[in-house]
Order: C-alpha cells, then sequence, then structure tokens
C-alpha cells in the first residue's frame, strides 16, 4: 500500500532525470473524477518528449511499472495506490497546430490537452466532425486509448495520425497503423500517446453548434454530471444497452458504502461523498455478475483500473 508523504528510493532516481516533476506519495482520488483511491508512489509530469522517453527508458530498464493517467474520466484508482511510476501528462506540453486548407483543416494538440479543446478549436476554425466529442471529459490521449465517442461517432473517425513515445524515442504513427475498434485502441507496447492530429472537413460551424448543445442537453438530462463519476461502467453489448440491463436486474438506485449505481442512469456509478474504491468496484462486480445470472450477458467494463485493491 503506498502511504501519502513517503519518500521513495524510486521517486529519487526519477527527480534526477532531467525536466521530470516529481511528488512521492501524492494523492490521485484529487484527479480521478469520480474522487477515489489511493496515492501513487510517484507521480511524475515530464515537461518535454525527451523527459518522457527518459523516464520510460528508466522504467524498462528497472522493470519499474508504468501507468498512464490521462484526465481521469474512467478511471479507477484502487484504495491501496499504484506502485511504481504514474506519469501524468501536462496539457501545455506543445503548443496547439492548426493547418486549414480549402476545404479541410488539420488540428494537432498535445495527449494531455482535454478533449474539450479540440471541440473548441474546432469550432473557431470554421472546422466540423468531432461533435459527438462535446461533453465528453478527460484528455486526447485518454480518447486515443479508449476511442472515446458517443452512439455518434467515436474518436478515431476524425483522428488522422497519433504520436507515440517509447523507451526508443518519439514518432508518429498513421491511423491505420493503430488497430482500434469499440472503446478500445492497441497502442505499442509501453506506450504513451504524445500528441494527435486530427483532420476535419470545413462546414456549417452554426449548425454544429445546434448538434453540440442538443447533444449536451440530452447527456445533461439522462447522467448524472452533477455527482463525480467516471462515466459509463460498462460498454453496450452488441444490439443492447447497459443500462438497460441493470435496470432490469433491479440495481439501479442501489447503494453500496458511499457509491451508488445512478438513480439517472443505470449504467453510471456515483461518489455520494466519502466512497471508497473498495465500493466501487463492489457495485462494478454485482452489477456484472447480476447481469450475467439473470440474462446472460457478459458484460464488459469500460474504465480502467490502475493500482491494488483491498480486499
Amino acid at each position: 500500500m503506498v502511504e501519502v508523504g513517503v519518500t521513495t528510493a524510486l521517486a529519487r532516481r526519477v527527480a534526477q532525470l532531467a525536466g521530470c516533476e516529481v511528488k512521492p506519495g501524492a494523492p490521485l482520488a484529487p484527479l480521478i473524477s469520480v474522487r477515489v483511491g489511493g496515492a501513487a508512489e510517484a507521480l511524475v509530469r515530464p515537461r518535454s518528449p525527451d523527459a518522457l522517453v527518459a523516464l520510460l527508458k528508466l522504467a524498462r530498464d528497472e522493470g519499474v511499472p508504468v501507468a498512464i493517467l490521462g484526465g481521469g474520466a474512467n478511471t479507477l484508482v484502487g484504495d491501496g495506490g499504484v506502485a511504481g511510476v504514474t506519469v501524468k501528462l501536462p496539457g501545455d506540453m506543445f503548443a496547439e497546430q492548426v493547418e486549414l486548407g480549402a476545404d479541410e483543416g488539420r488540428v494537432t494538440l498535445g495527449a494531455g490537452a482535454a478533449i474539450v479543446k479540440l471541440v473548441n478549436l474546432m469550432r473557431g476554425n470554421g472546422l466540423v466532425g468531432a461533435e459527438f466529442l462535446a461533453g465528453i471529459p478527460g484528455t486526447l490521449g485518454g480518447a486515443v486509448a479508449m476511442n472515446a465517442g458517443t452512439k455518434n461517432g467515436e474518436a478515431f473517425r476524425v483522428i488522422e495520425a497519433v504520436e507515440v513515445a517509447t523507451a526508443d524515442g518519439v514518432g508518429w504513427l498513421t491511423k491505420a497503423q493503430v488497430p482500434h475498434a469499440y472503446r478500445h485502441s492497441e497502442l505499442p507496447a509501453g506506450g504513451v500517446v504524445t500528441r494527435v492530429r486530427f483532420l476535419l472537413p470545413k462546414g456549417d460551424v452554426a449548425a454544429s453548434k445546434v448538434v453540440m448543445d442538443a447533444d449536451l442537453g440530452y447527456r445533461k438530462r439522462t447522467q448524472p454530471l452533477s455527482q463525480p463519476n467516471f462515466g459509463s461502467v460498462f460498454t453496450n453489448p452488441p444490439g443492447d444497452h447497459a443500462g438497460r440491463l441493470i435496470e432490469k436486474v433491479g440495481l439501479k438506485g442501489h447503494t453500496l458504502g458511499r457509491a451508488q449505481i445512478s438513480t439517472l442512469h443505470a449504467n453510471w456509478i456515483v461518489n455520494l461523498g466519502g466512497a471508497t474504491a473498495r465500493d466501487v468496484l463492489g457495485l462494478v462486480t454485482l452489477m456484472q455478475t447480476r447481469v450475467r445470472e439473470e440474462t446472460g450477458v457478459d458484460m464488459k467494463p469500460e474504465v480502467k483500473r490502475m493500482g491494488a485493491f483491498l480486499p
């Protein structure tokens, strides 16, 4: 179990790398949208791609585990904390780049930037096509890793290329070089997304805004956005909806400790205040088990788990 305030030998070694800000024993719950979980053995913010590569090389050479923390929007950190290095890329590691052509534009942003940054740049430069990303929390790196989206589209529909850092260096991969599917992508082993390039058509910005406003309004009415949560718990099974199945087996509103299956949307878990990762994971397990037993559907979690989960 990682204890807050403990200075580890690992943190001291990482601190010797140029361009890395290190916080040993850093609490992670404030960085996770559901607001639960323990501390990081070493929370590291590399300030440049070279610093990130050096960090990944140190971790590889010394056998240190590496966890990547984006915006924490679809992440559940265990109460026992996260051993090794937890990497969080600064949102301002890279300057934004916008290249406009006659009919389309390319927008390149750092992986640590919030998804809303892309939406704002799209709207401000006469571009359309990524309306489905409006309102999705988290970072662009996380959007790549999980191929984030809604029923109206997914990230790789508008991604042209992804820059990835490994212990051996940094390089660009085209969309075709990154296998991806529903809520999933396959990055190179040990790779960390550093930048993302989007290809968007020019279009009717006013009409685009209408679509985004309507989608945001729907989300506010049907999802518990005002409470700490990590978004959808499970991906939708083929031809069905996870929320419908969870509600069907009578779990909507069910509470464990200070965590609750939302009364607004059964595929969301909310922190009522003071919840633990154990509470949340208990609900995830209950939802999955009950639906499997009563409907035969094996639901797949969408949330990413990090760290040690206490019994």
